[in-house]
């Protein structure tokens, strides 16, 4: 279980930097993973993951928070705030924008607070492990722990005084980027609130943050509550509730809130057939044992630090996408019609535009049995919406980000050998994404000019040009494993739109109007972002987007005048610093090795091109500084926002020595392994196992490769190698020769 007390103890000396390391009050066993998990990691900066408790692709996300209204609080908790507000039964793990925060609950002694519900707490307290976390409030005088089911919350609160316990509750608040001023701050379009008995709260509410969606509740407490203070708005008949629970010398005050998206029977439902009683100790070590189920299919040698690191990113890889499905597989879909899901579960947090790069092909590997179900909640998504979801919340699409990335997620799950869904369902909603006009997709533009004209298209103009070519090779690979031939030549052509934007006097990509005509001026060190901004890029500028060829980049390397330019070129862009003054809110273009932004996804790929252009040593040495910079076990190790287990991935991929550059090629390009030994327990008990012979902190390139015993000599490992088991065996050396 992680502390502050152990983070103080065992300050780190041991490479470049100053870590933050914890230990698990558990530690009978090397087969209990909780102790290396650390929830606090990338709960400061702009890692934006939270502490509190869930289990895996669970509904319910119970955390602390700490403050509300801005870009700070996606996860609704900062590690460096004095403060906490409350603990909310929902959360998101490292998006760029904020939502859910529902159902805040804060417990105080009578005299302690006035109206001002909010407390300083005491770090030292504070301890976090998969499925449960505590935490001290020092105004309000509670200790506060946090368990949960997959679609319930269990709270525990004991009282330091002997007065009157009491509870402040905000039944229609929650998480949004708008200042609380603001007009169009989060909204509640409708509210109902009733009180059965003295132990019972249900109430449903239609909110709009990111998303529209309903919420369902049921509250119970294990004593009997009186209603001391009640306030109400005027869309709301109850927004704020505090209540007085009488108890006797060393009792405590439990909560347990069930959650539904379809109805408050079903909230009902959940707390019956997940958590009907009041052992809070059961729950929590329910909860431990199914997060440690999960983590034990990965088996790793290293330091404790690289134990750390490596479980903390398989943990916040886990946490979604979120089985939104009542205990009965309904659920609220994305027109708000009631659905049955046919696979048991219908998943949602759908963060594509970040996750299809590794996240997803590392869940064909780790999690292989729950593919197929995130590709039917897809493909059902997209026969109401007709097409597939771009960034999908609670069943509701935001439309955040660009491109339509659901589409690689899907495609690469056939390839892979996924059927587990209607193999033509999915065809049409892949192409149908790509051929039906929507949001920041107009087909009938990109097509007629071979990308997006930037005075036709205001925003974003070069990224959704890249991002959409290799949507389109994509679904040509589709097409062509089907026979689909005339597809198959029409999305290959359109998938080398890419070229038609490739400035040879830069050497960048660039922007082109609809006559054909470069934007200039060009400064390709500008940052921009959609919404705020304008410009040609998203999240970022031309030297970071140039390299989004993930399909293709033999064909990026011919552009830019062969291996020897292409070289040069990637050097520059991990060389130059250059800053230019940018426009708009570009904050989440972090983790940078000069252009180079680890924090962001469209760099994910970058350091393994080299690969290509025989340059391995040079991705070699740059996955090393990746992993000594922005991977590291403190609240602020993370260099950018996980996004939903993105930037976490990309560290479990790279650890083990090989990453999907391009996602659907059923290979991975291999890099330098930065853990001694990973065993993979795979389906029908095999294994696969990486081993990094002679590792250390001077030895990081890579003399040799062997797979079973055989020299691999080429730059990739494919991905049923690694299905069918056996071992991969790096040999490492100190310089390259």
């Amino acid at each position: 279980m992680y502390t502050i007390k152990t983070y103080i103890k065992r300050l780190s000396v041991l490479s470049l930097v100053t870590l933050f390391l914890c230990a698990c009050t558990d530690s009978s066993s090397e087969k209990n993973l909780l102790k290396y998990v650390n929830p606090f990691i990338g709960n400061a900066d702009n890692g934006h993951t939270f502490p509190g408790a869930c289990l895996p692709f669970g509904l319910i996300q119970a955390s602390p928070q700490s403050g509300n209204w801005s870009w700070r609080y996606c996860s609704g908790y900062n590690w460096d705030d004095e403060y906490m507000v409350g603990f909310a039964q929902t959360h998101l793990n490292g998006t760029g924008v904020p939502d859910l925060g529902d159902i805040r609950m804060f417990p105080f002694c009578k005299g302690t607070m006035d109206k001002d519900f909010k407390s300083r707490y005491n770090r030292e307290s504070q301890q976090a492990i998969p499925g449960y976390y505590s935490v001290e409030l020092t105004d309000a005088d509670v200790k506060v722990e946090l368990t949960a089911t997959h679609r319930t919350a269990f709270h525990r609160y004991t009282f330091m005084q002997d007065t009157p316990a009491r509870i402040y509750i905000d039944l229609t608040g929650g998480l949004s980027n708008k200042p609380a001023s603001h007009p169009r701050r989060r909204a509640v379009n409708a509210s109902m609130v009733e009180m059965p008995d003295d132990r019972t709260i249900i109430g449903a509410n239609r909110v709009k943050a990111w998303v529209e969606r309903n919420v369902y509740y049921v509250i119970q407490f294990n004593k009997p509550y009186k209603v001391i203070r009640q306030e109400s708005g005027q869309d709301s008949p109850t927004r704020e509730l505090v209540l007085e629970f009488d108890r006797k010398q060393g009792e405590n005050i439990q909560a347990k809130i069930g959650l539904s998206t379809v109805s408050i029977e079903g909230a009902k439902a959940s707390l019956e057939k997940e958590n009907a009683g009041w052992n809070f100790d059961a729950i929590k070590a329910s909860a431990g044992e199914v997060w440690n189920h999960l983590l034990s299919r990965v088996q790793v040698q290293g330091t404790e630090v690289q134990k750390t690191v490596f479980y903390t990113s398989l943990y916040h890889l886990y946490i979604q996408p979120n089985d939104i499905t009542d205990t009965d597989g309904r659920y609220r879909g994305v027109n708000d019609s009631i659905a049955q899901s046919t696979g048991g579960a219908y998943y949602s947090t759908f963060s594509l535009w970040d996750t299809y790069r590794a996240a997803h092909p590392l869940y064909t590997i780790l999690l292989p049995e729950r593919v197929d179900g995130m590709v039917q909640s897809m493909i059902a998504h997209a026969k109401v919406q007709g097409y597939l979801p771009i960034w999908a919340l609670w069943g509701k699409e935001n439309y955040c980000m660009i491109g339509n990335h659901a589409i690689p997620v899907v495609v690469d799950a056939y390839l892979k050998g996924f059927r587990g869904f209607d193999v033509e369902e999915a065809y049409q909603a892949v192409k149908n994404s790509s051929t039906v006009n929507h949001q920041k997709s107009d087909w009938g533009i990109y097509t007629k000019y071979g990308y997006y004209p930037y005075d036709l298209i205001k925003e974003e103009s070069v990224s959704r040009t890249l991002e959409s070519t290799y949507d389109d090779y994509c679904v040509a690979q589709m097409a062509k494993a089907l026979g689909k031939e005339t597809d198959y030549a029409s999305f290959s052509e359109r998938a080398a739109f890419y070229k038609n934007l490739f400035d040879p006097e830069t050497g960048l990509m660039r922007g082109k109007d609809s006559q054909g005509t470069w934007r200039t001026p060009f400064n390709p060190f500008l940052l921009s972002h959609a919404g705020t901004s304008g410009g040609d890029f998203t999240e970022g500028n031309a030297w970071q987007y140039t390299w989004h060829v993930q399909h293709d980049i033999n064909g990026l390397i011919d552009l830019i005048g062969g291996k020897e330019k292409f070289v040069t070129k990637l050097d520059s862009l991990f060389f130059l610093d250059t800053q230019a003054e940018n426009t708009g809110f570009v904050l989440d273009v972090t983790g940078l090795i000069g252009q180079y932004a680890h924090g962001n996804e469209p760099s994910h790929h970058v350091a393994y091109l080299y690969n290509y252009a025989d340059r391995k040593d040079r991705t070699q040495e740059l996955i090393r500084d990746i992993f000594d910079r922005f991977y590291l076990p403190k609240p602020d190790g993370l260099c950018g926002n996980d996004d939903c287990g993105q930037m976490s991935a990309w560290y479990i991929f790279s650890a083990m020595g090989f990453y999907p550059v391009d996602p659907i090629s059923g290979e991975y390009v291999l890099g330098a392994p930065q853990i001694e030994k990973v065993t993979l327990s795979l389906p029908a008990g095999k294994t696969f196992t990486v081993e990094a012979r002679n590792l250390s902190q001077k030895n990081k390139y890579v003399e040799s490769v062997e797979l079973n015993g055989q020299p691999l000599t080429g730059l990739t490992i494919r991905h049923q190698d690694i299905m069918n088991g056996g071992q991969l065996v790096f040999t490492m050396k100190a310089a390259m020769h």
